[in-house]
């Protein structure tokens, strides 16, 4: 692995800043303490800083020449709210939120990076480093370019990276294309005619009609869309009734769906209406129905991706530079791919083997209570986002 001197130097540091994020996690559009912890690293480092777009969003320029050109690289810097497992020395103190995604980590893989670049600045054109806020369902990303980001930072392309457990440390991933699903969620109420359990025949029954609408939304997946194209619809909430003799006046179900296109999410969302609604009418039930569309599909821009894959060949070897399986998780990164050329790429957190004392039970997954960030990818990523940005500028002016 080519790992830059100077970041190796200085890991321990920012592992320690790393450390410090963790145990004082903020929830979306909270992260202040640690925007002020990011502004005044990069202050430290003569790095002009940019505050409050997307409410904590944190901006920092490094110029190292006179071209126009520019590129952005992005972390997440928020938190999950979910009770840690863990009892080491860095583990939250904050009850009821948790760095469980790896967010604290990106930041201190962006601050490696940020630190060298303005040391050296073997690059002619800016960099933008980019903290953003509220990742985890808030749509930071949205925010921050609502708040006008590429218009008072106007890059060429912009990159992000998430860690990723279960891959062994040293390997990386990126793909064109699609690689992390939309996120939608849905609320369905079917409203029926309570009445006794003895006498069904008295009211319209609620839950019967959910049930068939449970199993008729899969006839969607497996007879409305390609078998080749990915999608998913899950029905994970269902509420109804009060007492096991009553029949309720109605029942409540939300769900999911994600998927790889917009095309498809239009006919997933269409065909859902028309058998949410068809099938009530059906039993004399009504029908209230709510369709809400969160993230959009993160998809990789060919010529980015392609460059990101390059720089992983010569920073970890051909062999552990992988292509990414496509997963149906969200990001919203999307957002700002929809909006710029760019590639959303994966670093490998490990298998757990990094964890400490206090570490607790279970696999060391995202969104687990007993997750870490392993401090060891530090270096790795730093060194990783600088090459990247070296390898973008040498590129011919008409290559994005």
């Amino acid at each position: 692995m080519q790992v830059i001197d100077s970041i190796l130097a200085q890991a321990a540091s920012i592992a320690a800043v790393r450390r410090d994020i963790h145990a004082h996690p903020e929830l979306c559009f909270e992260e202040q303490r640690t925007a002020d912890l990011v502004a005044q690293k990069l202050t430290e480092w003569g790095i002009p800083v940019h505050r409050g777009l997307g409410t904590t969003g944190v901006v920092g320029i490094i110029k190292g020449g006179d071209s126009p050109r520019a590129i952005g690289l992005r972390a997440d810097m928020d938190a999950l709210p979910m009770q840690e497992f863990n009892t080491f020395e860095h583990a939250s103190r904050h009850p009821g939120k948790m760095h469980a995604c790896g967010h604290d980590g990106h930041v201190a893989m962006l601050l490696a990076a940020a630190q060298h670049l303005a040391q050296h600045r073997h690059f002619d054109g800016t960099v933008y480093v980019i903290f953003q806020p509220a990742e985890e369902g808030g749509g930071g990303a949205r925010e921050m370019i609502a708040d006008g980001l590429f218009e008072q930072f106007p890059m060429d392309v912009v990159y992000g990276m998430h860690n990723w457990p279960g891959m062994p440390v040293g390997t990386m991933a990126v793909s064109p294309g699609p690689v992390m699903a939309s996120s939608n969620e849905f609320k369905i109420t079917v409203r029926g005619k309570g009445g006794h359990a003895a006498l069904p025949h008295t009211g319209i029954d609620p839950v019967l009609v959910a049930c068939q609408m449970v199993q008729a939304f899969q006839t969607i997946i497996t007879r409305n869309k390609k078998p080749v194209e990915a999608g998913v619809i899950s029905v994970t909430m269902i509420h109804a009734g009060e007492a096991t003799n009553v029949i309720p006046d109605s029942v409540e179900l939300q769900g999911t769906v994600r998927t790889f296109t917009l095309e498809l999410l239009d006919l997933i969302e269409t065909r859902m209406e028309d058998i949410a609604r068809n099938l009530c009418a059906a039993f004399n039930a009504e029908c209230d129905f709510e369709f809400v569309r969160n993230y959009p599909p993160t998809i990789n821009h060919p010529a980015e991706a392609e460059l990101a894959r390059q720089v992983m060949v010569q920073v970890v070897g051909a062999e552990r530079a992988l292509a990414q399986e496509p997963t149906m998780g969200a990001e919203d990164f999307s957002y700002m791919l929809q909006a710029k050329p760019g590639a959303y790429l994966f670093i490998a957190n490990g298998d757990g083997t990094h964890r400490e004392m206090g570490h607790g039970g279970g696999p060391c997954m995202l969104h687990n209570p007993s997750y870490d960030f392993n401090d060891e990818l530090i270096p790795l990523g730093g060194s990783y986002w600088v090459q990247l940005v070296e390898a973008w500028f040498r590129q011919p002016t008409s290559v994005r």
